[in-house]
């Protein structure tokens, strides 16, 4: 079947989203500085982000990086906060995820940068980071409308624009920034306008382990679609369009094995995918149900995985044993339960070194940090208020060091 006739014979879904009451306002709000992007470092500096937790604010009037410094037990304080140059975004009738996507905001270890898009500007702002501070802000177009996701292999970096026909466009990351690559824009050929509808944005954008293909979500479209990427950073001409094994497949991870893993909204399912050489997906895990609602986030702490389930306001743990296949921690599927200060889970973000998850609560406005225990067990351990509250517009994307 052809591209085309398969997206048009693609069924819709939307998103059902379980209302979440809103809250009363937060305790005393997070005192933070606005930072210049530019300013000067004393000698001595990491060259490199160190022990920190990032938070994008999405404001619609001027888009903004929250920084906290990260305690050994995981406990958060801030420690700035930084205009990226452009305005946050807000998909058509989002519910509590204004950008409605996975990987919004990314640190990239190798070159010491901070990825950040600007839905409502259509750009992309990279800052270097240096222990909790950023400095020397470049912002470059994203290659079309609402950009929403980004994904960093080796020295590429790749942005999704979720807004009209949507596309892929590459990066090289440079000393400087990021360097648009000539020849790498690919059309994702949907039908959404310059703001999309939230179900029918595509959800993610990611690599897979060592860079050879680069795989995007469409959620209404119900399909995970491959490019293969050549040994020139440019991807192929077309997608390979494979069909979803779930429902409004959203956000994608990858297990030590290197086999994707897919969350899955409409039932909040998550299948297993080996991905081949050529972009075809074989399925080696059917849909696991976790029986809370709306699981669109996931995430890996070393053998464990975490899911964010935005109609349950809750966190669902998953384990995989040694063939990796994957199993719930706990036989009703929360991991963590909810709390007063815990409402409207959206994205989420582990540690380099596996120990810390970070969960943003977008109706509260607020972001809670947890132990990872050997078990798979979730400790909360910090929770930070004041963050950009979803009504209308909120805070999306985190990122932790």
């Amino acid at each position: 079947m052809s591209r085309h006739n398969r997206r048009r014979s693609s069924r819709r879904r939307r998103l059902t989203i379980g209302a979440a009451g809103v809250l009363a306002a937060a305790a005393a709000a997070t005192s933070v500085t606005v930072a210049s992007a530019r300013e000067t470092h004393p000698r001595g500096d990491t060259a490199k982000a160190d022990h920190a937790v990032f938070v994008q604010g999405d404001e619609l009037d001027g888009n903004t990086i929250h920084v906290f410094k990260r305690g050994r037990g995981g406990e958060l304080t801030a420690a700035g906060r930084y205009a990226t140059g452009g305005r946050g975004g807000d998909q058509v009738d989002a519910p509590t995820d204004s950008l409605a996507s996975q990987g919004s905001l990314v640190y990239d270890d190798r070159s010491g940068r901070l990825l950040a898009v600007n839905a409502g500007s259509g750009t992309v702002t990279s800052f270097r980071v240096r222990g909790q501070r950023l400095t020397d802000r470049q912002t470059v177009s994203s290659g079309g409308d609402f950009p929403s996701s980004i994904a960093v292999s080796g020295r590429l970096a790749y942005v999704m624009n979720a807004g009209g026909a949507g596309s892929v466009q590459g990066f090289r990351i440079t000393a400087e920034g990021l360097e648009p690559l000539r020849g790498s824009h690919r059309s994702l050929g949907l039908d959404n306008k310059k703001v999309p509808l939230f179900s029918s944005s595509p959800g993610q954008l990611a690599f897979t382990p060592g860079g050879r293909q680069l795989v995007v979500t469409t959620k209404s479209a119900n399909t995970i679609e491959v490019f293969p990427v050549r040994r020139d950073g440019r991807p192929s001409r077309r997608a390979v369009v494979n069909d979803s094994a779930g429902g409004v497949p959203f956000a994608i991870s990858f297990d030590r094995a290197g086999r994707m893993l897919v969350a899955e909204a409409e039932d909040s399912t998550v299948s297993r995918y080996e991905v081949r050489a050529d972009g075809t997906l074989d399925v080696v895990q059917k849909p696991l149900p976790s029986g809370q609602k709306t699981l669109c986030w996931l995430e890996r702490a070393g053998a464990f995985f975490y899911g964010g389930n935005t109609g349950s306001s809750t966190v669902t743990g998953y384990r995989t044993d040694r063939h990796g296949r994957l199993a719930l921690t706990t036989g009703d599927g929360v991991a963590t339960p909810p709390s007063a200060t815990s409402q409207g889970v959206i994205d989420l973000a582990v540690t380099e070194d596996e120990r810390f998850l970070y969960v943003q609560n977008a109706t509260s406005g607020t972001v809670d940090g947890f132990r990872v225990g050997g078990n798979g067990s979730l400790t909360k351990v910090t929770t930070v208020t004041g963050l950009p509250s979803f009504a209308g517009s909120g805070m999306e994307g985190i990122a932790a060091v």
